[in-house]
């Protein structure tokens, strides 16, 4: 259900305002109150609700690390997807650790809509082209999403090579969207030195995407993406096999 604004106290509370009028959290809670307020049942592709107000929005909130440190939780080898709000059902927002040169495989993102906010250190997004022939792999339970790039099926495939159509280094407080109509991406902490850490918005949510071969462009399903912390705490259950599988790291 929706915040009931009056009763939270949203209204009495004097936001600073932007020029767009879009108002300014004062930390992180306060920024996921607003986005439960400016969403509502709804979701970015909703009408009446405006992408760029959103993405203004997290824009507005400035990284401080005593907002965000305790759902930073890092594992070695691999980002972690750490939940901090669940919307209702509506929407995910969740933190992003990523250690030093980790990146995810090439990936889409299942229809929903993706705002990613840098937090701390940069990351480097790639923006690929979707094949144009999507050919679907099938899928190993043996190997980890992202490890799929052998050289034996590269040479037996017929298929090309996914297709970049930009980089981009995202610093701190930057915001980026990013939805499959502008293509696929890769991210990655391009730091050798400090991890990085981003924070997250997807609606609707999805528990499932396609990876990408970046030699082949051949697909393959992720596998349910499940979360390695819930609001804080590590879920026990990771890693595990499911973890692994959906984390989609890409070490190199």
């Amino acid at each position: 259900m929706p915040i009931n604004s009056e009763q939270d106290g949203v209204n009495a509370t004097p936001y600073p305002k932007n020029d767009a009028n879009v108002p300014v959290p004062k930390d992180l809670d306060d920024l996921v109150r607003l986005l439960h307020l400016e969403l509502g049942d709804n979701g970015l592709d909703s009408d009446g609700v405006d992408v760029e107000r959103i993405q203004k929005l997290m824009a507005n909130y400035k990284s401080n690390e005593q907002d965000w440190s305790k759902y930073a939780l890092f594992d070695k080898g691999r980002y972690t997807r750490n939940l901090v709000d669940d919307g209702n059902g509506k929407f995910n927002l969740m933190i992003l650790a990523w250690p030093e040169t980790i990146g995810s495989a090439i990936h889409d993102h299942s229809g929903s809509h993706c705002l990613m906010k840098i937090l701390d250190g940069e990351l480097k997004e790639t923006l690929y082209h979707w094949p144009e022939k999507l050919i679907q792999e099938s899928d190993n339970t043996d190997s980890g999403v992202g490890s799929d790039n052998s050289d034996d099926e590269d040479k037996k495939s017929a298929t090309t090579a996914m297709k970049v159509k930009k980089e981009t280094f995202l610093q701190r407080d930057t915001v980026a969207y990013m939805h499959d109509k502008l293509g696929l991406h890769a991210v990655a902490n391009p730091l050798k030195t400090q991890g990085s850490i981003s924070l997250h918005l997807y609606t609707p949510p999805y528990e499932t995407c396609k990876t990408f071969n970046e030699r082949s462009s051949k697909a393959r399903s992720s596998g349910k993406c499940v979360f390695y912390s819930s609001r804080g705490q590590k879920i026990e259950s990771c890693p595990s096999v499911e973890y692994l599988k959906c984390s989609l790291t890409n070490t190199k």
